[in-house]
């Protein structure tokens, strides 16, 4: 069992005793800390805005945390099944005080977790969530009064209203879309994207939706990680030839992947390089992503005028750089497309209709529109960590070898080479040292990354 405490919230499997898993109490615990936390921060806003994915234990953990909320006197608005941009938009226009997200994202079924967003619907800030974590810890929770309860109530309307405020963006061109005949394949993961992706589909005038995994059950058909090894049965589909694109988001809709009607992975990194590419020629301007992220984003910019810029990675620190730069569009390799017209989230809805839009407009297939764009092909390794090891010592280890070529150390370590790069961080979500490597092809990124995992074992058997 597993219980992860970070600066955006808490995360872990269901089960086990309190303090090693996701139990109730751990539920109860951060909840009240969070509620706690907000009416200290806002006392006149008393709303506070939830939604889930369809994951098994999410109406479970759902109740307990409306519950916890009403008992420190705050109203709910639960919006049931939805999607992590859905409730991002809802906070503010709801004009609550916060918001709290019921989902694990890409973790497995055994996962769930609480992530926290305030007033303006974003993720909150690492001083913020330290002082959640604060007040957990010290347990200083003032509950209501019995006559100073919260009140609780549903809105089932807010999937539709993401959609309407989709369909709204300029860049957005329903006509194109509609006049292409796209024939589309949808893998949910038998979560809320099974909802949300074949709504916004057909508001964009695609008839042709073929439905893979789309009943919200919780029981996932796959790892819900949209990586291409787990994605064998929409590839499947797709190389019959029957259909023009594959569409692939996690559990909670905040990352979007793409097959191409061969049957190709369009790639994971490429969502965003591509929807930027698309929002660059009508809107030039700066670009943001995270350091694990493919530099193909950085030559796309330059060569729309603008700038990339690169963060650490986590939504929170991609969003604050955007912010500094004034980026017009940015996100993460993960297939995570943020777009500031709409709102500071990662958004596979938005991410689908701006890439509709571009791939009509195009007027060619989307594996012909993949080989637009430059090859680079990233590496991604982890190794898994045991708590005898100090990661920060292993990591230092191997900056000082390595010590010779240009280093970013704004989170973990990323090594420069002539053509290549390497990024090694600790997951902020799971036990485990991640290694991303970069490089003109697959062979060499893999290469790179064998040497610096050797590297890692080297320095890890030494301090044994």
């Amino acid at each position: 069992m597993a219980l992860i405490k970070s600066i955006s919230g808490i995360r872990g499997t269901i089960g086990g005793r309190s303090g090693n898993g996701l139990t109730p109490l751990d539920v109860v615990k951060f909840a009240a800390a969070f509620g706690q936390w907000l009416r200290q921060r806002n006392t006149e806003k008393k709303t506070v805005v939830i939604g889930r994915d369809g994951r098994l234990s999410g109406e479970m953990v759902s109740k307990l945390v409306t519950a916890t909320l009403q008992g420190l006197g705050l109203d709910v608005i639960d919006l049931g099944l939805s999607t992590t941009p859905t409730v991002e938009l809802a906070v503010p226009a709801e004009g609550a005080a916060g918001g709290i997200i019921l989902t694990a994202s890409h973790n497995p079924i055994q996962w769930n977790a609480l992530k926290l967003l305030n007033e303006a619907g974003e993720f909150i800030s690492a001083t913020d969530g330290a002082e959640v974590l604060a007040i957990a810890e010290a347990e200083a929770i003032d509950f209501a009064e019995v006559r100073k309860l919260g009140q609780y109530r549903t809105d089932t309307t807010w999937l539709q209203k993401h959609i309407d405020l989709i369909l709204a963006l300029p860049l957005v061109d329903r006509a194109a879309i509609a006049a292409r005949n796209f024939r589309i394949v949808v893998d949910a993961v038998n979560s809320t994207g099974g909802i949300a992706v074949p709504m916004l589909l057909e508001a964009l005038g695609v008839e042709k939706i073929t439905r893979l995994h789309c009943e919200p059950t919780g029981h996932f058909a796959h790892n819900p990680e949209p990586l291409p090894e787990n994605l064998r049965d929409i590839i499947k589909e797709m190389e019959k030839g029957n259909a023009d694109l594959g569409i692939v988001v996690d559990p909670d809709v905040d990352r979007l992947a793409l097959i191409c009607e061969d049957g190709s992975p369009f790639g994971e990194e490429y969502t965003l390089v591509a929807v930027s590419d698309y929002v660059l020629k009508s809107k030039p301007g700066n670009t943001v992503s995270n350091l694990s992220s493919t530099v193909a984003l950085r030559d796309i910019t330059r060569k729309h005028g603008g700038q990339h810029f690169a963060s650490a990675v986590g939504e929170v620190n991609v969003v604050e750089m955007m912010k500094e730069n004034d980026a017009v569009i940015g996100g993460e390799g993960n297939g995570g497309i943020i777009y500031p017209d709409i709102h500071y989230g990662r958004d596979a809805l938005v991410g689908i209709a701006l890439f509709l839009t571009h791939l009509a407009k195009f007027g060619k297939s989307a594996s012909m529109l993949r080989r637009t764009y430059p090859n680079y092909y990233i590496s991604k390794n982890k190794i898994e960590l045991t708590p005898d090891i100090n990661v920060d010592a292993v990591l230092e280890r191997i900056q000082a070898k390595y010590a010779r070529n240009p280093i970013n150390t704004i989170d973990g370590v990323k090594i420069e080479f002539d053509k290549e790069w390497v990024h090694l961080r600790k997951s902020n979500t799971e036990p485990i040292i991640r290694i991303y490597s970069e490089s003109d092809t697959l062979a060499t990124a893999d290469h790179l990354a064998g040497k610096i995992i050797n590297d890692i074992r080297e320095v890890i058997n030494e301090n044994r």
